[in-house]
């Protein structure tokens, strides 16, 4: 009698049935598709793999699958894996009329966050301890709307040091996340008369909507595989970049793009705002130097800790040209938002170098994530093409055209959340449909990062 359970990464359960092993195993696949228990897309075991944990003959195997090919239940193909074909779902007769209620998926590979579970939780408790033990009381008070002053200038030095920014204390805005400051200085370009911000093609709509909402209309620039191109800035009143390690797409802003951009900014008066999207985090090039770097005066360096640290902690900061720091603070409310405590853990965290060691460290751990990931893909999913993937906490997976939802369609069903690449395209934009994933290989924590890939590479067109 052949067992009930195959588990070929994931546990399946069937229940043949009728006579004979080969009709009984021929309906229980049949069924399983016919309700939704195996979702279209699904990549079944091989006929050697799925005998060996039935305990079965691989014949009776390779016979069944031939069976719901011909019925038009599975689609094979030689030398690719048998698929579950995509058709629709029939619901069990008696069953509810209600759609599957969504569950909190298994595996988490969406891009934004990273591993939360390693934030060095005794070496920031240490920083807390000291930074509130030298504390002076008025630390407790309402704060200058600046920032903690102890904050603000330990990141003036880590900034000229790491990302070659070129920052002043008193230039330094502490914000309450990158959204934060975006929503800051929307308020100033409108109260300034602006109606129009450049932005990339690929990018997150939280943004554009921020924008938006300050009464901002955003056009999105042409993209090509250089990056950004800056050629059709004309009269817009700023753009907002990220140059360093473009989102999601993953690529630097070519060194010539960098300087139209700056040019423009100096010809029109404009304002550049630099997303430092997890600038921290390279692994087979050389470091980027800030895009503020090259002119201070028309640039917005724009950074925070949550892609180094975590999001949680709500603390960002923007370098100012020197004349836009009032109107800054007028759209901030004349107060600081953001913790007191909190500011002087970072200042120590940065001024002890418990920060650069937790960067070195975390680039070591995400790195070596990467290269399972490009692994796998070799061996697992060859017509998939990994790129982007010289920096950063995510990676852009290629599909074969046509291919994204059905990637998707099969990852919700694996209990995989992931993002399709479209989910980033702005609504106005020209480019060629490219069909691939944003997979987020920064997220998982360590002990979850094999079966994540694992579960990834199942759903992956090979």
């Amino acid at each position: 009698m052949a067992k009930p359970w195959a588990t070929f990464g994931v546990d399946l359960h069937l229940e043949p049935t009728g006579g004979g092993v080969r009709r009984g195993l021929t309906d229980a696949l049949r069924e399983a598709v016919r309700t939704g228990r195996l979702a279209p897309g699904t990549r079944l075991p091989s006929s050697r793999a799925l005998a060996a944990d039935l305990g079965i003959a691989r014949n009776t195997v390779a016979d069944a699958y031939a069976d719901l090919v011909a019925e038009g239940w599975l689609t094979a193909r030689q030398g690719s894996a048998t698929r579950v074909s995509d058709r629709t779902v029939v619901p069990p007769t008696g069953a509810p009329s209600r759609p599957r209620a969504p569950g909190r998926p298994t595996h988490n590979l969406v891009p934004g966050t990273p591993d939360l579970a390693s934030f060095p939780r005794a070496q920031w408790l240490k920083a807390a301890r000291r930074a509130l033990a030298t504390a002076p009381y008025q630390a407790l008070d309402y704060g200058d709307p600046r920032g903690r002053v102890e904050l603000r200038t330990a990141l003036a030095g880590y900034l000229s040091r790491a990302r070659g920014v070129r920052a002043d204390p008193e230039h330094i805005l502490v914000c309450a996340g990158f959204s934060h400051g975006l929503r800051l200085l929307g308020a100033v370009l409108r109260a300034r008369g602006a109606r129009t911000v450049a932005v990339e093609s690929y990018g997150l709509d939280v943004h554009w909507n921020l924008l938006a909402a300050a009464g901002l209309r955003t056009v999105p620039l042409p993209f090509d595989e250089r990056g950004t191109d800056p050629g059709e800035l004309t009269d817009q009143d700023a753009v907002l970049l990220t140059p360093a390690h473009q989102f999601p797409m993953g690529g630097t802003l070519h060194r010539d793009r960098r300087a139209a951009v700056v040019e423009w900014a100096r010809r029109t008066g404009g304002l550049v705002v630099e997303d430092d999207y997890d600038g921290e985090f390279r692994y087979d090039r050389q470091p980027v130097g800030a895009l503020q770097g090259l002119d201070p005066d028309h640039v917005v360096h724009a950074g925070t800790a949550s892609k180094s640290l975590a999001p949680g902690l709500r603390l960002g900061w923007l370098v100012l040209p020197p004349g836009l720091m009032e109107e800054v603070l007028t759209a901030k409310g004349g107060i600081d938002s953001c913790g007191s405590l909190d500011q002087l853990t970072l200042a120590e965290f940065l001024v002890s170098g418990a920060y650069d060691r937790h960067v070195r460290a975390a680039r070591l751990r995400y790195r070596r994530r990467r290269d399972a990931l490009v692994a796998e893909l070799a061996r697992r999913a060859p017509r998939v093409h990994a790129t982007g993937i010289a920096a950063g906490l995510h990676v852009v997976l290629r599909l074969p055209p046509g291919t994204e939802q059905s990637a998707l369609r099969a990852a919700a069903w694996q209990g995989l959340a992931v993002h399709g690449l479209h989910r980033y395209q702005h609504p106005e934009a020209t480019v060629e449909r490219r069909d691939a994933l944003v997979v987020g290989y920064g997220t998982p924590p360590d002990h979850a990062w094999s079966t994540a890939l694992e579960a990834l590479c199942a759903v992956l067109p090979e």
